[in-house]
Order: structure tokens, then C-alpha cells, then sequence
């Protein structure tokens, strides 16, 4: 078996070149698709010189529209990050304000608090 170290390189070279030609063409397809400003059929011609000439569709999409490409991509981050805001950790109850509060009464009947200590973790709960 013949297979030098130059042809090696060359193979890992061409695999990862046609790696990033296949990302570069879906961020491109995903930036028609994500663009407001374009009508159905300006979506649907940009999307045919794409697939149809792959190479010069794509350089010619990052040309004429290239600049907006970044804009797009970080309105679409900061779309779904006001989504997610809602999810965080700490806006999720880790227990129910019913069982806090069962807790805390249980506390306060077994002496274990006093009323100003309850009525203090009363309001910090329900708040």
C-alpha cells in the first residue's frame, strides 16, 4: 500500500475544504430564509441560483447581500434569547410556595422559629 504523506495531507485538505463549502452553503440557505426584507419569489430565486450554481450563487448572495448576513444572524440571537429569558434557572420555583409555606408553619408550631422570623420568611416567600 502506497500512499504518501503529501497525498495524506492533501485528502484531510480537500475533506475539510468541502466541510466548510457545505456550511458556507447553509448559512447562505439560511440567510435567505431568515431575510424579512425579501419577497417569496426573491427568496425562491435566490434559493434556485444557489442549489442550481452552487459557486457562483453563493459568492454572488455574499456579495450583494453580505453585509446584512451578520445583522440577521444577530437579530435572530437576540430574538431567541428574549424567547429563553423566561427560562432561566432562577425564574423557575424550584418547589411550590404552598410547601414552603406548609414548611414554614411546621417550623413555627414545633418552637423551632419565632412568630417574627415566620412572618419575615412569610413575606420573602409570597414576595
Amino acid at each position: 500500500m502506497d500512499y504518501p504523506l503529501l497525498d495524506a495531507f492533501l485528502t484531510m485538505l480537500y475533506f475539510f475544504l468541502f466541510a466548510l463549502w457545505i456550511y458556507l452553503l447553509f448559512v447562505v440557505i439560511t440567510d435567505i430564509f431568515r431575510s424579512s426584507d425579501l419577497s417569496g419569489w426573491a427568496k425562491a430565486g435566490w434559493l434556485i441560483g444557489v442549489i442550481v450554481l452552487p459557486l457562483l450563487g453563493v459568492l454572488i448572495y455574499s456579495v450583494l447581500r453580505g453585509g446584512g448576513m451578520s445583522e440577521r444572524a444577530f437579530e435572530e440571537a437576540r430574538r431567541r434569547d428574549a424567547l429563553y429569558q423566561g427560562f432561566r434557572a432562577g425564574a423557575v420555583q424550584p418547589r411550590a410556595v404552598a410547601d414552603e409555606l406548609a414548611k414554614l408553619a411546621d417550623l413555627r408550631r414545633n418552637g423551632e422559629i419565632s412568630d417574627e422570623e415566620y412572618q419575615r420568611e412569610k413575606s420573602r416567600i409570597l414576595a
